[in-house]
C-alpha cells in the first residue's frame, strides 16, 4: 500500500478547518497532518511537516494566502501542491494564485467530494482545473495581463532540451484543453503514452502541472 496523502489545512476559521479535517480524514488514502490559522503559520508548518497538499485560504491575518503560497513554493525543501480555497470567486485571486505558484483553485461552497478530488488530483501532480476549462482560464489569465488572447512571445522560451515532434503535438492539444483520453484518441496512441509525454513536457518546462505548463508554453510562444 502507498502512503496516504499528507494534507495541511490553512484557514483562520477553526470551524471550517474542523469541517475539512472531518471530510478528508474519512478517506483511507488521505491524512491531515496539521493546521494553521495564518499565512505565517502556514509557511512554518509547511517547512516542518512537509505535506503533499496544502489547502490555503486567501484572507487571513498576519499574512494572506497568496503571499504564503509564494514563500512556500520558493522553499526548495517543500514540495507541496497548493490549492487556494476561498469564498470569493474573484479573477484577481485566481490569477494571483497562479502567479504565486498555486496548482489549483477551489471555492468553499464546493461539495465535499470536490475537496477530496482536488487533494487527490494535486497529489498526483496535476492541476485541479478541469481540462475543459484550462483554455478559458489561460485566455482570461492573458487578458488580465493586457496581453492578446494567446500571448505573444516577446522573448521566446528556450528549453535546455527541445520538445520532440510528438511532445509538441501533445502540448498543442493540452493548450486546447483536451484531456489525456482525448489526446490519445486524436493522435491514435495509448493513454499511458500520452501520460508519459505530458510528464516529459512538464519536466522540460519546469512546470508543476498541466495548467502551469500551458500558461508557460503560451507565454513563451511554444503552443
Amino acid at each position: 500500500m502507498t502512503d496516504p496523502i499528507r494534507v495541511l489545512l490553512v484557514d483562520d476559521h477553526a470551524m471550517l478547518r474542523a469541517g475539512f479535517r472531518t471530510i478528508l480524514d474519512t478517506q483511507s488514502d488521505i491524512t491531515v497532518v496539521g493546521e494553521a490559522s495564518t499565512g505565517a503559520e502556514a509557511v512554518a508548518a509547511a517547512s516542518v511537516l512537509k505535506p503533499d497538499v496544502i489547502s490555503m485560504d486567501v484572507q487571513m491575518p498576519d499574512m494572506n494566502g497568496i503571499d504564503a503560497t509564494r514563500l512556500i513554493v520558493a522553499d526548495p525543501d517543500v514540495h507541496a501542491a497548493i490549492a487556494i480555497v476561498t469564498t470569493f470567486d474573484r479573477d484577481d485571486y485566481l490569477f494571483d494564485a497562479l502567479d504565486a505558484g498555486a496548482s489549483g483553485f477551489l471555492l468553499k461552497n464546493s461539495g465535499p467530494e470536490d475537496l477530496v478530488a482536488a487533494v487527490r488530483v494535486l497529489a498526483a501532480g496535476d492541476g485541479m482545473l478541469a481540462p475543459e476549462v484550462t483554455r478559458r482560464v489561460v485566455q482570461r489569465y492573458a487578458a488580465s495581463r493586457g496581453e492578446a488572447d494567446v500571448p505573444a512571445a516577446s522573448a521566446p522560451l528556450v528549453l535546455a532540451e527541445p520538445f520532440t515532434n510528438r511532445e509538441a503535438e501533445v502540448l498543442a492539444l493540452m493548450a486546447e484543453a483536451m484531456s489525456n483520453a482525448e489526446i490519445a484518441a486524436r493522435l491514435y496512441i495509448g493513454e499511458a503514452t500520452v501520460k508519459t509525454h505530458v510528464s516529459r513536457i512538464l519536466q522540460k518546462l519546469g512546470a508543476r502541472d498541466r495548467v502551469q505548463a500551458v500558461v508557460l508554453a503560451l507565454r513563451g510562444g511554444l503552443a
